[in-house]
C-alpha cells in the first residue's frame, strides 16, 4: 500500500461526493407532490418512478458497496467459490418474476409501504407482522454498515485518516462527515434522493468495470497470466486449486439458492418496487434487470486481477481500492473510488429509509400510536431513518472489518425467514398465522445458534455462514437449513392448528387486489365469510 495521501485521486473522489450531495438535496424538488408529508412520498417517491427510474433505483439497490468491493474480496480471498453471487442472481429474476407484480398489485390496493403491512392485511396477524418487521430491521442493519466498510476502505486506500496509531476521531472523521451527509439529504428528501444519485452511480460502475475489464488485462499481460497467477496462489496455499474442491459443491449450490430465495425479501428490495408507477415497470424490470448480472460477473474477475497483480493487504475488504490504486493513472482512480463511494450511498440510503418505514408503520402505528397521521407517519420515519445510520455506523466503527461480510450473510440468514409469510401468503391463505410464526421462530433460533458456532481463524463466532446439514451430512447455507425447517414447521404446525380449528385471522385482501394495476377501479365487494380465508 501507497504512503500518504493520494491528492489528485482524493480531489476527483471529493468532487463526486460533492456533486451527488448536491443531486441528493435538489432531489426533494424532483416531482415534488402537493401533500408531501406522508410515507407514500417520502418513502416510496410518491409511487410515481417509471422503467428506468425503478430499473437504477433497483440496481443501485442490490449492486452495492458490497458488490465492488467483498465480491472480488472473496474471489480474492478463496477463489471461484466466491463467485455464488453469479448464478444467484441469475436466480433471482424468474423467480420475483412470479411474485412481485402480485406484491406490488395488492400493496397498490391497499396503500402498503411494507412487507409486513401485506402479512398484517393478508393473515389478520399483528404479531406475525411484528416478527416479519423486527426480522427486516434487524437484517438491513448489517446492510447498511457494509456499506459504510465500503466507503470506509476507499478511504484507508487514499491515505485519509491517518495510520493506525492516529486518535479514533481524527481516523473516522472523513467516514463521519460521509454519514453526515448521507443522513442529511435521506431526512430531506427521502427515496427521491438514491433515485436520482442512482443515475451517476451505476453511470460510473459501468465505465469503471468497462475499463478494468479491458486495460488492466493489458497491464498483467493477459487473462492466462491472471488466471495462472490465481490458480498458482491457491495451489500453493493447499485449496486445490482455482476452482473449488467438489466438498466444496453443496455451500456453493446452496448458498447461491438461498440468498437468491432472500434477495427481494430484504425492506430495501421492496421499497425500490413499490416504488414503481405501475405493474408492468416490474415486469419490465424482471427482464432488463440481469444485465446487472453480466456486470457482476465482470466485476468478479478483479478478484483474480488483484493476485495477478501482486496486490498484498491484511484486509480483504482492501484488496479491489487497492488494485484500482496500483493500476490506474491517480485521476481514474479517483473515478473508481467514486463509483464504490457513490455505490455505498445509494443502497444504504434506501436501506435506512426501508427500516425506518418498517419501524413506522408495523411498530409505532400498530403497537404505540394507532391514531398517528399520515404527517405524524413521516416525521417518525425521517427520524428513525437517522437512528438506524447511527446504529450502523456505531457496527462499522467498532466491529473487525474483515468479518463485514458475514455479518451481513448472517442477515441473509434471518430474512430468509420472512419468505413462507410473504411469498407464500401471495398465493395461498391455506397457512395458518400462528404456524407461519412458530416456523419463523424455529428458523430464527436454529439459523443464529448454528451461524454463533461457526469459527473462522479471525473469531470464534459468527466466522461464516456454511455448516453440517442436518441428516445429510455436506456442508451447506445455514439460512437455507434453517428455510427447510421452517417450511416443515409451517405445514405440520398448519394441519395441527385446522384440525383443532384454531382461529384464523381475518383477510383484507381480495382476489382482484392480486393482479390489480395502477389504472383499475377499485370495486367494493363484499366476500362471503366462507370466500374471505380462500386460496387463490
Amino acid at each position: 500500500m501507497k504512503d500518504g495521501v493520494n491528492g489528485v485521486a482524493l480531489g476527483v473522489f471529493v468532487f463526486f461526493f460533492l456533486a451527488v450531495t448536491v443531486v441528493g438535496f435538489m432531489a426533494a424538488r424532483w416531482r415534488k407532490a402537493e401533500n408531501e408529508h406522508s410515507l407514500d412520498e417520502w418513502g416510496l417517491g410518491g409511487r410515481s418512478f417509471g422503467t428506468w427510474i425503478t430499473w437504477f433505483l433497483l440496481g443501485g439497490d442490490l449492486y452495492t458497496a458490497y458488490t465492488f468491493v467483498a465480491v472480488p474480496a472473496a474471489i480474492y480471498a478463496a477463489g471461484a467459490a466466491g463467485f455464488f453471487a453469479v448464478p444467484y442472481t441469475i436466480l433471482v429474476y424468474p423467480l420475483i418474476f412470479t411474485f412481485l407484480p402480485r406484491l406490488w398489485s395488492v400493496s397498490h390496493r391497499h396503500g402498503y409501504v411494507t412487507t409486513s403491512d401485506f402479512v398484517r392485511g393478508r393473515f389478520g396477524s399483528k404479531g406475525l407482522s411484528l416478527a416479519v418487521a423486527v426480522t427486516g430491521i434487524l437484517a438491513t442493519m448489517p446492510y447498511i454498515a457494509l456499506q459504510l466498510v465500503g466507503i470506509q476502505a476507499v478511504l484507508d486506500v487514499l491515505g485519509v485518516g491517518g495510520g493506525e496509531n492516529t486518535n479514533w476521531f481524527v481516523k473516522d472523521l472523513p467516514l463521519l462527515i460521509a454519514f453526515g451527509v448521507l443522513a442529511a439529504y435521506t431526512y430531506s428528501s427521502g427515496l427521491r434522493a438514491p433515485a436520482l444519485i442512482a443515475f451517476v452511480k451505476d453511470a460510473l460502475i459501468y465505465i469503471v468495470i468497462a475499463v478494468a475489464i479491458i486495460y488492466i488485462p493489458i497491464k498483467l499481460g493477459g487473462f492466462e497470466h491472471i488466471f495462472a497467477a490465481a490458480d498458482k496462489k491457491f495451489t500453493t496455499a493447499g485449496a486445490g486449486g482455482l476452482v473449488p474442491a467438489p466438498a466444496g459443491q453443496w455451500t456453493y449450490a446452496t448458498l447461491a439458492l438461498g440468498s437468491a430465495l432472500a434477495l427481494f425479501m430484504y425492506p430495501h428490495s421492496i421499497t425500490a418496487t413499490l416504488s414503481s408507477k405501475s405493474r408492468d415497470v416490474i415486469r419490465r424490470n424482471t427482464t432488463i434487470l440481469p444485465l446487472y448480472s453480466l456486470m457482476l460477473g465482470l466485476l468478479a474477475l478483479l478478484g483474480f486481477m488483484a493476485i495477478a497483480a501482486g496486490v498484498k493487504v491484511t484486509n480483504g475488504q482492501l484488496a479491489i481500492p487497492q488494485l484500482f490504486e496500483d493500476m490506474f493513472p491517480a485521476w481514474f482512480a479517483g473515478v473508481a473510488f467514486a463509483a464504490i463511494g457513490i455505490g455505498a450511498l445509494v443502497p444504504a440510503a434506501i436501506m435506512s429509509i426501508a427500516a425506518a418505514n418498517l419501524f413506522t408503520r408495523n411498530i409505532y402505528k400498530d403497537f404505540i400510536k394507532p391514531d398517528a397521521t399520515p404527517k405524524q407517519e413521516a416525521q417518525v420515519s425521517k427520524l428513525v431513518s437517522l437512528l438506524v445510520k447511527v446504529g450502523a455506523l456505531a457496527f462499522v466503527l467498532t466491529m473487525d472489518k474483515t468479518v463485514a461480510i458475514n455479518f451481513q450473510l448472517l442477515g441473509g440468514i434471518w430474512i430468509l425467514q420472512t419468505f413462507p409469510s410473504l411469498v407464500g401468503g401471495l398465493f395461498t391463505r391455506w397457512f395458518h398465522r400462528w404456524a407461519l410464526l412458530a416456523g419463523w421462530a424455529v428458523g430464527m433460533v436454529y439459523g443464529t445458534l448454528a451461524a454463533y458456532g461457526v469459527a473462522s481463524p479471525t473469531q470464534a463466532h459468527f466466522g461464516g455462514s456454511a455448516k453440517e446439514i442436518p441428516g445429510i451430512g455436506e456442508i451447506g447455507y445455514i439460512g437455507l437449513t434453517a428455510f427447510v425447517l421452517n417450511v416443515v414447521v409451517t405445514v405440520v404446525g398448519t394441519f395441527v392448528l385446522k384440525a383443532v380449528k384454531a382461529p384464523e385471522g381475518v383477510d383484507e385482501t381480495r382476489p382482484a387486489d392480486y393482479t390489480a394495476d395502477a389504472g383499475d377501479a377499485d370495486v367494493e365487494v363484499e366476500l362471503p365469510p366462507a370466500t374471505a380465508g380462500s386460496t387463490h
